[in-house]
């Protein structure tokens, strides 16, 4: 069992910008219409931000403002699928014989985005980039809080999906809207997460657990749990 308390949050999804605007949300979820809107990260200069994609927007945009004022912040950042768009790309220009961008790869490697993150923010920090699967938010946190009982008095965790291109519709079905969730942990007792095992069904829902994570934070549940292949982790919230 590990304990942390989350002193920030920050998400974004099309349309769901303002905190106002996920607590309605989480009231009543809905699935999002198609968007190619973008988050606003006008704070970076706009010879850097053409270098980003909505992703790593995403992140930066949930990210930037919780790391405000903080120095040597640990990032853990989390993505099941990463760069999709770009990777298709890449994976075109392949089938049509076309040469190939450096950039383009470079940036679509799944450290891309703390690695920008590190150039951007003069950031030197413990940093990880973590594609695990179904229950990847539960390992980034395993990750950070491995990071508190170290010393670090905070850690950033970032989990971001896209929307991934149509190609993929066959295979990835656990993103229904472009979304991004920033925590800001810091060492205490306000949550608890305990693993345990068993035979069980991966969690049915419709939302991913990130997202039903914030559902939980913002509508005051104490309580939240998530199975993914034989692992059961089970979120609490001190009353």
């Amino acid at each position: 069992m590990i304990n942390f308390n989350i002193a920030q949050w920050r998400a974004w999804a099309p349309g769901l910008e303002s905190a106002d605007d996920w607590h309605a949300w989480c009231q009543a979820p809905v699935l999002l219409p198609e968007s190619e809107a973008a988050p606003d990260v006008s704070f970076l200069p706009a010879i850097q931000r053409r270098r980003l994609s909505r992703l790593a927007r995403m992140a930066f945009s949930v990210g930037w403002p919780l790391a405000e004022g903080l120095q040597d912040l640990p990032l853990v950042f989390i993505s099941r699928h990463g760069e999709t768009p770009r990777t298709l790309d890449i994976l075109s220009d392949l089938a049509h014989e076309q040469p190939l961008s450096p950039t383009q790869f470079s940036l679509s490697v799944h450290n891309a985005v703390i690695g920008l993150w590190s150039i951007l923010r003069n950031e030197t920090s413990e940093m990880t980039a973590l594609a695990a699967a179904g229950d990847g938010l539960e390992h980034g946190l395993l990750e950070a809080a491995a990071l508190l009982q170290e010393g670090a008095p905070a850690v950033l965790l970032v989990i971001t999906e896209e929307q991934p291109p149509a190609a993929y519709t066959s295979w990835i079905h656990d993103v229904p809207f472009p979304y991004a969730l920033g925590l800001l942990l810091t060492p205490g007792d306000e949550w608890q997460l305990e693993l345990t095992t068993g035979t069980v069904q991966a969690t049915q829902t419709q939302w991913p657990h990130a997202l039903n994570l914030l559902r939980a934070l913002l509508t005051d549940q104490g309580a939240c749990q998530h199975a993914w292949k034989n692992r059961v982790w089970n979120w609490q919230r001190k009353p």
